[in-house]
């Protein structure tokens, strides 16, 4: 109940702020998802600081292969009709 006060929290002062975008909006959830992801993982103690960072690039860097890979199927697709 605690974590899903905070999320609608930070929601709330998203629209006070003005963000209509829905992508503003989706890149801001986004975000703290992350964030509340990464304090979870650091309590547990999983990892050191050290090697969570580098993890946490690990990570950030094949979700980026990921939407390119996308990208290339979508125009891939494009092409062949």
């Amino acid at each position: 109940m605690k974590n899903s006060k905070f999320v609608i929290d930070k929601l709330a002062k998203l629209f006070e702020q003005g963000l209509i975008s829905s992508k503003d909006i989706t890149a801001e959830l986004i975000a703290i998802l992350k964030s509340k992801r990464d304090e979870i993982v650091f309590k547990m103690k999983l990892t050191s600081k050290d090697e969570f960072e580098v993890l946490s690039k690990r990570v950030d860097n094949l979700e980026a292969k990921i939407k390119q890979f996308k990208i290339k199927k979508k125009t891939r697709q494009v092409k062949k009709s």
